[in-house]
C-alpha cells in the first residue's frame, strides 16, 4: 500500500513521493517517481529506475539532475528509490561514517549479522519496488531500464548483470566499477557480505564480467552499456576504477561506450550535463 507524501507539477507531469512498508527491508521506505504527461492521460509508460550514490536519498536526482523535461517529452517514468533502509531499528555504520550504513546500502543483499534483516537493497530495487510501482501506478511491467551514479552506478551494473532479460537498457555515471578492490567497496562488503573476498565477486561488476556475465535484454539480445566518467573526479583512480570495467568488458565481449568527460567532477553538475544522453540511450530501447 502506498501513502502519498507530496506531489509537484513538473513539465506537464507529476513528481510524487510515496511511503510504504518494505517486506525486503523490514522498515518504512520512501521513494520518488516522476510520471510524464502520457501516464496522466491514461496510458502506461516504461520506466527508468535510477539508483543514487553515497549519502543520497530519493530526492537528490529529482531535484538536481534536471531529468524531468526530457523524460516528459519522451514519455518516460523515473523511479527513484532511497539508498538504504532507514529508521531507528536499522543499524548504521558502527564507526559513525558516511560511506556505509544509512544512506549507503550498496545495493546488495546482506548475508551477515546484524545487517541481513534490513540490508537487502538489491532485492528491494530489482524485485519489490518495480512490482509495487507496476501494480499501483501507470508503469509498464515489460519495459524497464536501470541507471545510477557512483554507488548507484555499481548497483545498476550489478542488477543488470545478475538478471539478464530483466532490463532493456543499462547506463551509469562514475560507477564504483570494481568495489572488491576499492576502499568504499571493501568496507561495505566486509560488513554486509562477510570477510571472505571470494564471496564478493557475485556483487562486483568486474567480478561478474570475469565470470562470464553480460548484459542481456528481454529478448536475449546483448545490450550496449553507456558509462560517463569525469576526468576531474577526485575518486576516479582509487574508488571508481573505470579502466578495470573497460578491461573486464573487453574480455567478456560486453559492448561498452566509456566516455571520459574532460574537466568534469563527481557532482550533480556532471550528471545534469549529460543526463539527456542517458535518457535518450534508455528511450531507444524502451520506447523505440
Amino acid at each position: 500500500m502506498l501513502t502519498l507524501l507530496s506531489e509537484s507539477r513538473s513539465f506537464g507531469g507529476l513528481h510524487r513521493r510515496y511511503r510504504h512498508r518494505s517486506r525486503q527491508l523490514a522498515c518504512e521506505m520512501v521513494f520518488g517517481v516522476f510520471l510524464p504527461p502520457q501516464a496522466l492521460a491514461g496510458g502506461s509508460v516504461p520506466a527508468l529506475h535510477w539508483l543514487s550514490g553515497l549519502t543520497c536519498t530519493d530526492e537528490n536526482f529529482g531535484q538536481k539532475a534536471g531529468a524531468q523535461r526530457l523524460a516528459a517529452e519522451l514519455g518516460l517514468a523515473l523511479v527513484l528509490p532511497d539508498t538504504s533502509p532507514r529508521g531507528h531499528e536499522v543499524p548504521g555504520d558502527p564507526d559513525g561514517g558516511w560511506d556505509f550504513g544509512h544512506g549507503a546500502g550498496f545495493y546488495v543483499d546482506s548475508c551477515a549479522e546484524p545487517w541481513r534483516r534490513h540490508y537487502r537493497m538489491h532485492s528491494y530495487v530489482v524485485e519489490e519496488l518495480p512490482a509495487l510501482v507496476e501494480a499501483e501506478l501507470p508503469i509498464r511491467s515489460d519495459r524497464r531500464g536501470i541507471a545510477g551514479h557512483s554507488m548507484g552506478g555499481h548497483g545498476a551494473l550489478v542488477s543488470g548483470l545478475r538478471h539478464p532479460g530483466r532490463y532493456a537498457s543499462v547506463s551509469a555515471f562514475a560507477p564504483i566499477a570494481h568495489p572488491s578492490l576499492c576502499p568504499w567497496g571493501r568496507k561495505a562488503f566486509d560488513h554486509l557480505l562477510g570477510p571472505d573476498p571470494l564471496s564478493w565477486a557475485a556483487w562486483d561488476a568486474c567480478g561478474l564480467l570475469e565470470g562470464g556475465a553480460t548484459l542481456r535484454g528481454p529478448a536475449g539480445d546483448l545490450l550496449s552499456l553507456l558509462v560517463d566518467q569525469g576526468t576531474a573526479d577526485p575518486f576516479l583512480a582509487e574508488q571508481l576504477r573505470p579502466h578495470d570495467l573497460e578491461t573486464a568488458c573487453r574480455a567478456a565481449g560486453q559492448p561498452l561506450e566509456l566516455r571520459l568527460q574532460q574537466g568534469y567532477d563527481h557532482s550533480y553538475f556532471f550528471i545534469a550535463s549529460f543526463i539527456d544522453d542517458h535518457l535518450r540511450h534508455h528511450a531507444r530501447a524502451l520506447i523505440g
